[in-house]
């Protein structure tokens, strides 16, 4: 158990309280008591000894989840103290995984004596494609089988599905106003939506953001949608929607900023800075977990995600520097991407690294975050004094 652990004296009954997951901890209510008058905390320290907590899964394990009963005696075979904090079992039943579980857990996951998650038969569609979205994001079994058990589709990945009806929806709208669908960028009127970034307009804060429901033409809405889908679908199942609409908005962000500071005189479209912040990030955690990874054929996956984002990222580059269709405003700039893998491969790969731990516990986590919002504030010291300073010739608003 971690100093943090044993700094935790608090009795069960207050934990429990305290907790306030009343049907979360249902389980935990029954298998281990809650009162130290029962002989199991006598000295009322917040601690249980492993040789009783094993007495009580053998009494009352019939009434847990086989996943979770199974990591649960594998936590009592890992704890090398020979006791287990109450706390840290409240917050495991209510799936509110903390540090010192997953020190505790790390040996005792190699010792899961049940089957693989992958070998279970009789599951219905729905389960097996959970079984199916826990192998594609998740290292080890352990957690793919607490999330197997965990997750009941409520609520749904609802973030990246709104964000997608929502770009599909305003390009349709753009498309049949400016009667094109390919290369909508060619049209006098595109850049005049209240949507896309341009630097003429930069005080319009929003369009920092907003510019991620514009593209340039079906071809460039079709591959981010499918990146957008593919991976942010999956990965907000298992890590939520708070998580992944932080990485997503905070590679949206970076990628406006970039272009800012860097292609001073380019407007900005497309969602690709937070598609390849998501992109970016899933594809570093499986590099890093690569032995731990069960997916099918993850390396020609992983080959055909780099290719789709190289594509779309040489589409963006030689638009970028194709003759602009109404000089002396050039296209759109292909740095934003850049802005996005920057985070994915920073902020983003603490979080997908973090299953179900407290991310304002991970001390790396702040280290990137912090980094981030330096460079956020001096991008916006950069719009605000360096066009100024540098006397550059940002064409006129459209």
């Amino acid at each position: 158990m971690t100093a943090a652990g044993r700094d935790a004296h608090v009795s069960p009954a207050v934990a429990a309280h305290a907790e306030g997951e009343e049907i979360e901890v249902l389980e935990s209510s029954e298998v281990l008591p809650a009162a130290p008058e029962d002989g199991y905390d006598p000295e009322d320290s917040g601690f249980i000894s492993t040789e009783r907590f094993r007495d009580l899964l053998a009494t009352h394990g019939s009434e847990l989840d086989p996943h979770k009963l199974e990591v649960l005696l594998a936590l009592a075979d890992g704890n090398a103290d020979g006791k287990i904090c109450y706390q840290d079992f409240v917050n495991l039943m209510s799936n509110k995984r903390s540090n010192s579980f997953r020190r505790a857990i790390l040996q005792g996951s190699r010792q899961l004596k049940g089957c693989s998650l992958s070998e279970e038969p009789g599951l219905g569609l729905s389960q097996r494609f959970v079984r199916h979205v826990a192998y594609e994001t998740l290292p080890r079994e352990v957690d793919r089988k607490w999330y197997f058990d965990s997750y009941t589709y409520c609520p749904p990945p609802w973030f990246i599905l709104a964000v997608t009806i929502a770009e599909v929806a305003v390009f349709m709208y753009y498309g049949f106003q400016l009667d094109r669908l390919v290369l909508q960028v060619s049209s006098p009127s595109f850049l005049r939506s209240p949507l896309p970034y341009h630097p003429q307009l930069r005080a319009q804060a929003w369009r920092y953001v907003s510019y991620i429901f514009m593209h340039t033409g079906i071809e460039h809405l079709g591959l981010n949608m499918a990146m957008q889908l593919l991976v942010g679908v999956p990965l907000e199942m298992v890590h939520g929607a708070l998580r992944i609409g932080l990485v997503y908005v905070c590679g949206v962000l970076a990628g406006s900023l970039a272009v800012s500071v860097t292609d001073m005189t380019a407007p900005v479209v497309g969602s690709s800075g937070g598609v390849y912040a998501l992109v970016s990030a899933h594809l570093a955690n499986v590099v890093m977990n690569w032995s731990g990874m069960k997916c099918q054929f993850k390396l020609f996956r992983m080959a055909m995600a780099l290719v789709c984002m190289s594509v779309e990222f040489g589409r963006a580059v030689w638009l970028r520097f194709y003759p602009p269709a109404f000089p002396p405003c050039p296209n759109p700039s292909f740095v934003a991407h850049l802005g996005g893998v920057a985070v994915g491969l920073t902020l983003g790969v603490v979080v997908l690294q973090n299953y179900e731990q407290r991310l304002q516990e991970q001390s790396l986590f702040w280290i990137f975050f912090c980094v981030y919002t330096l460079f956020v504030l001096c991008a916006v010291f950069w719009n605000v004094f360096a066009y100024g300073l540098l006397d550059v010739r940002i064409p006129p608003a459209p």
